[in-house]
């Protein structure tokens, strides 16, 4: 996955204006005049194939209009357009759009833009003239005058702009303008000359967090998918001027986004973008590659679309590497067509989202696919083929932003050749070591889990969105269940009905908190005296998406089999109010404490929890998981008590052995087995609340839900709590009693040291060590912080150990295996083995490792 500089050289012909910048990274060097490169490169290219390509892209060609598939899309863009017309002529004063007043909103403005844009769309669909607004010159002047009224009263004057939302200045507003001047290039040469020259300045004089008008790799603004959006924007603006410098540069300045990011070795101090392991970070610390990264992706693969065959990039190389982030960074978390709540930032609370973030992933492979050459065409193919086949909601092509790419996506769907693959594996533990989340896959379900440290916020909120995020990163999970709707089951709805506190595997302090909007009147913490604007350094770091005090997040993967563990630190801004860094009124929420492992098996995944309380004296709640069904839905709890009496759900807590919650409507069911602890809390009731809760932007309308908790509770000064439980997807009431009369997991260990299990019918034995010092369990010696598993076979004797350092601050990690010696099969690299009496000790050098899982085999 991980691209070198030397890929990325090649990524352009010889005159396209690249310089190297140094490892893991390409640089465009400033343009010189006369439409040469600094350097001598000559900027060599098309720009006439790039306008065509672009039009072609976003409004099809008259070859596929022609489709029937199309039609559903070409009706879509021609109903909006004649909606936007209406609002048009309905516009009052101080509007270009009836109900968009102008002069003080800059969400409004940017709507206004957009409006124009759809309309200009209309008029360019390939087709018959006459038909609809196809051809319509008329229509076509009213925007481009719509342009001219916009530039000369509410953009073109630079001291009357850039009020609220930096990104609607930079990166919205440029979007829709550079679209429209690139569908009526040639009308605007002949109705209004030089509105497109005097637009263009204006983006570049608004791109106030770049330099000198153009782009600022320094500049935390111009990152991953806001640096994908600012180049594409500047691409299309170099098309229609007809400035090849400008594209090249334009083109240098985005291929920058895709070097995997090396933490060790930052370019620019940039930590957004893709990592080795798959993770995609944006705004620094945020686990985003459900909506940055889908963006990122989309904004790669128009790319590779405007730019075939233009001579400014090579189109094939950059494929290729959009094609490895599907592989390792988007298939592992998207379940049967899902994109996972874990990886979603703010966006987890809106309410088109899951299915309708996959729909822009599948678009993307289509995009690509078409440029894409032999078994990278098949893989992409065949995964747009797996997402059709395996989501129970299908995607609608109609909302994808091309007619050309509907008529593709038919193409492909219609081809049984390609056979129907995914990109991930069935089986799998995927471990996203550089955003702390991990995925753990088996053929009917799929565990998500989201943790946070010093490295990783644990949640964000913004601009009203996300409004009780407080404990999403605090080892949160998901168990999605194969062959249901999950629109039923989690996304938004889940957010609505489940209370922020209860959220599946957190532990939260039972108190009430207030959303910021509540707390301080606006979206955001306003106090420019010291330092917190809407988008200011502070306010990232203790409003919008603090990070935590923790150092230990992470764990290991081996042969699919996977490890997680968590101490749950106090979030950045309490330590700070703490430590007296922040001023007076602003408030910050004490969390509790625990420490955390995820053992992740075939059948089941094991749980331990130590130290979980709060030493303040609060009443804390420890969620063993939440689930919601709908209102309607036949929902029925079983159990079996430890004193063998009769189990009710009015039973609280009650002494159970395991208990059982089945969605008998959805065919759904997830059994919980009780290996160590107090007595489990189970509820189950019907709430109902507006999806406007979680989300300020979202509709007001009603979510009801049937909503089952199960959790260890602890009232006000109770000691420190210690549990053991395990998570079986599917079970059934038989399996669960049969689970606890195998006695396969034995738990080893577990404190605030070392939480240990040990797995007899599959020859594992997983270890988390979070202090230092010496920990032995089952003929396992840890040295140290560490993550550790280790299988035996039965077969040939043969041991596979795994080990990881989830401080990412070790420069090695030690463990000694008890028993026979035993020599290296393989081995990855830093990886050593030597004999010691009694015994084999296995050393890896972590140092840089990031988390990452060494590995090897010995016999």
């Amino acid at each position: 996955m991980p691209i070198s500089r030397r890929a990325l050289l090649s990524s352009l012909p010889a005159g396209a204006l690249l310089a190297a910048a140094g490892p893991g990274e390409a640089r465009a060097l400033s343009p010189a005049a006369g439409g040469e490169a600094a350097g001598g490169a000559t900027a060599a290219g098309d720009p006439a194939t790039v306008l065509a390509s672009t039009v072609a892209l976003l409004a099809g060609t008259a070859e596929s209009n022609a489709r029937a598939e199309a039609a559903k899309k070409l009706a879509a863009v021609e109903a909006t357009a004649r909606s936007r017309i209406a609002a048009l002529d309905a516009a009052g004063t101080a509007e270009l759009f009836h109900g968009l007043p102008l002069g003080t909103s800059d969400t409004a403005l940017t709507k206004s833009f957009q409006y124009l844009c759809e309309i200009a769309l209309a008029t360019r669909l390939p087709g018959p003239a006459g038909t609809g607004l196809r051809g319509d010159t008329a229509v076509q002047h009213r925007v481009i005058d719509g342009l001219a009224r916009l530039y000369d009263d509410y953009y073109g004057d630079q001291s009357k702009g850039y009020y609220g939302n930096w990104y609607n200045w930079e990166i919205g507003i440029s979007a829709q303008v550079s679209r429209t001047l690139v569908l009526l290039e040639r009308q605007l040469a002949g109705y209004r000359p030089g509105l497109a020259a005097s637009y263009v300045a204006a983006m570049d004089g608004y791109l106030r967090h770049g330099k000198d008008g153009d782009v600022d790799l320094d500049s935390r603004f111009h990152t991953g998918a806001n640096l994908a959006d600012i180049t594409t924007d500047r691409i299309l603006q170099g098309a229609v001027l007809g400035d090849s410098a400008r594209i090249s540069k334009a083109v240098g300045d985005q291929l920058t986004v895709l070097a995997t990011i090396d933490p060790y070795h930052l370019r620019h101090q940039v930590t957004d973008g893709f990592y080795a392991d798959g993770s995609y970070l944006q705004h620094a610390s945020v686990a985003y590659t459900g909506s940055y990264g889908r963006d990122l992706l989309s904004r790669i693969a128009d790319t590779v679309a405007i730019l075939g065959g233009s001579g400014y990039l090579d189109t094939g190389a950059v494929s290729g590497v959009a094609r490895g982030w599907l592989a390792h960074s988007f298939a592992p978390v998207i379940f049967e067509g899902w994109m996972m709540e874990i990886v979603k930032g703010r966006g987890v609370s809106r309410t088109t989202s899951g299915y309708a973030d996959t729909a822009a992933v599948v678009e993307a492979a289509v995009v690509l696919s078409a440029s894409a050459r032999g078994t990278d065409a098949t893989a992409l193919k065949g995964y747009v083929r797996f997402l059709h086949e395996a989501s129970p909601v299908a995607v609608d092509p109609a909302a994808f932003a091309s007619p050309l790419t509907v008529v593709r996506y038919a193409d492909i769907l219609a081809d049984s050749s390609v056979p129907a693959a995914d990109l991930a594996a069935g089986s799998v533990n995927a471990a996203f070591c550089a955003m702390d989340r991990t995925v753990h896959r088996r053929p009917g379900f799929a565990f998500a889990l989201a943790r946070s440290s010093s490295r990783v916020s644990a949640y964000e909120y913004m601009s009203g969105e996300n409004l009780m995020p407080w404990f999403q990163g605090d080892g949160a999970h998901y168990l999605y269940l194969t062959g249901q709707d999950q629109s039923r089951f989690f996304g938004a709805d889940h957010l609505t009905a489940v209370s922020p506190y209860r959220l599946a595997g957190v532990t939260a302090p039972v108190e009430t908190r207030r959303t910021v909007p509540e707390l301080y009147g606006t979206q955001w913490y306003d106090n420019p005296a010291a330092g917190f604007t809407s988008s200011s350094e502070s306010q990232n770091t203790y409003v919008y998406f603090p990070r935590t005090t923790a150092l230990w997040s992470g764990g290991a993967s081996l042969d699919g089999y996977g490890a997680a563990g968590l101490v749950q630190g106090q979030h950045a801004d309490y330590a700070a109010k703490l430590a007296g860094e922040l001023p007076g009124d602003f408030v910050a929420y004490r969390g509790a404490e625990a420490t955390k492992s995820w053992f992740m098996l075939d059948e089941e995944i094991v749980v331990l929890v130590a130290g979980a309380g709060d030493r303040a004296g609060r009443a804390v709640s420890t969620t063993l998981d939440t689930r919601i069904a709908d209102p309607d839905s036949d929902v029925a709890l079983t159990a079996r008590r430890r004193d063998h009496r009769p189990f009710s759900p009015d039973d609280r807590p009650a002494p159970l052995e395991w208990l059982r919650y089945a969605d008998e409507t959805a065919n759904a069911a997830v059994g919980y087995v009780f290996l160590d602890g107090p007595s489990p809390t189970a509820g189950l009731e019907t709430v109902t609340h507006s999806r406007r809760l979680v989300r300020a932007a979202n509709p007001d309308t009603p979510v009801t839900k049937q909503v089952f908790s199960l959790s260890y509770e602890q009232p006000a000064g109770a000691p420190l709590l210690t549990a053991a439980h395990v998570l079986v997807p599917h079970a059934t009431e038989r399996a669960l009693a049969a689970y606890r009369a195998r006695r396969e997991v034995a738990v080893l260990a577990n404190t605030g040291r070392v939480q240990a299990i040990e797995h007899r019918g599959l020859g594992l034995t997983a270890v988390n060590v979070f202090a230092p010092g010496t920990h032995r369990a089952a003929g396992v010696s840890v040295e140290g912080p560490a993550s550790v598993l280790v299988r035996r076979t039965r077969r040939g004797g043969g041991v596979s150990v795994a080990l990881a350092d989830p401080t990412t601050r070790r420069d090695r990690v030690e463990v000694v295996l008890r028993g026979r010696p035993l020599d290296a099969v393989t081995a990855d690299e830093g990886v050593r083995v030597s004999r010691v009496p009694g015994g084999t000790r296995v050393v890896a050098d972590t140092r840089q490792a990031y988390g990452r899982s060494l590995t090897a085999t010995l016999r």
